[in-house]
C-alpha cells in the first residue's frame, strides 16, 4: 500500500465503530455490462463486504439501481440506498422516501411512452420509481434519446438526468447520492465513498462538506474507460476498476 493511501485510510481502520463505507454498484462493485440485468458483483466483492459489515459501523451501497435488484446481489448486512436515495433497505426493511409513492403511476406512463417510441438499439429499463433509457448498444442514438427524455419530462413532470450512456427520469423529489450519504453518515467519524459516474458527484461533494466538519473522509474514483474527468478531479484515490475496489477493501480488514 502506498504511503498516501495508507495515511488516508488510517483513521478509518483505527476507528471501525465510527466509520461508514459506501459504494456505488455499477462500475464500482460490478463491471459495466451492456444489459443492466447481467450485472454481478466482481469476484471477491461479496465476501469482503460481508467481512467489513461485521467490523465497521455501516457498509452500504448507494446506487441508481432499485433496492430489490441490489438486495438480490449483495449480502444481507449491507445497507441499501437505491434510485439515488428514493428508496432504501436497512435490516431487511424497505422504505420509500416521503413524496415518492404518488409518482409510481407517472413513471409507469413514461415507461409505456418510451417503449412506444421504439428507438432502435435503445433499452428502456423500468425501475418502479424511475426509468432509465440506455443507448450503450447504439451510441448514435444519444441525440434521439435526449430528445425523447426531454419530451417525457415535459409530458409527465419527471426530471431528466444524464448518466453513463443513458438518461434517467426521476420524480421531482429532493434526493440524490449526496443526501443519501449524509443520512447514512450521520454521526460518523469516518466515511469512505467509491464511485465512477456523474451521479456520484453529489456523494463526493457530501464528503467534502463532512471533511470541513471534522470527519475523516476518503473519496475513491473507480478507473474505467468511461470515468468522467469531473469524478477523477475530486477523488482522493483512483483505483483500477471493480477489482481495484475489492483490493482496496481488503486493506481495511485486520
Amino acid at each position: 500500500m502506498t504511503s498516501h493511501r495508507a495515511s488516508l485510510l488510517a483513521p478509518l481502520v483505527a476507528d471501525p465503530g465510527g466509520t461508514v463505507l459506501l459504494f456505488d454498484f455499477d462500475g464500482t462493485l460490478s463491471p459495466i455490462v451492456e444489459r443492466p440485468d447481467d450485472a454481478r458483483p466482481v469476484e471477491g466483492a461479496v465476501d469482503v463486504l460481508t467481512a467489513l459489515a461485521g467490523r465497521y459501523r455501516t457498509v452500504g451501497a448507494v446506487s441508481g439501481r432499485p433496492v430489490a435488484f441490489l438486495a438480490s446481489q449483495l449480502p444481507g448486512p449491507v445497507v441499501l440506498s437505491g434510485l439515488y436515495g428514493l428508496e432504501s433497505q436497512v435490516d431487511g426493511v424497505a422504505r420509500a422516501r416521503v413524496g415518492t409513492e404518488p409518482w409510481r403511476p407517472v413513471v409507469a406512463d413514461a415507461v409505456a411512452r418510451a417503449q412506444a417510441a421504439d428507438i432502435e438499439g435503445v433499452l428502456v429499463e423500468p425501475k418502479g420509481f424511475s426509468v432509465t433509457l440506455h443507448f450503450r448498444a447504439r451510441p448514435k442514438a444519444a441525440a434521439a434519446v435526449t430528445r425523447l427524455a426531454a419530451e417525457l419530462a415535459d409530458a409527465t413532470g419527471l426530471v431528466a438526468r444524464p448518466a453513463k450512456m443513458s438518461i434517467e427520469l426521476h420524480p421531482p423529489v429532493e434526493s440524490d447520492k449526496g443526501l443519501a450519504v449524509r443520512e447514512l453518515a450521520e454521526g460518523a467519524r469516518g466515511v469512505l465513498y467509491a464511485g465512477d459516474d456523474l451521479g456520484d458527484l453529489p456523494a463526493f461533494a457530501a464528503l467534502t462538506d463532512l471533511r470541513a466538519e471534522g470527519v475523516a473522509t476518503v473519496s475513491v474514483a473507480v478507473e474505467t474507460p468511461e470515468l468522467p474527468p469531473e469524478v477523477r478531479a475530486v477523488a482522493d484515490l483512483v483505483v483500477p476498476g471493480p477489482a481495484g475496489v475489492v483490493e482496496l477493501l481488503r486493506t481495511l480488514l485486520p
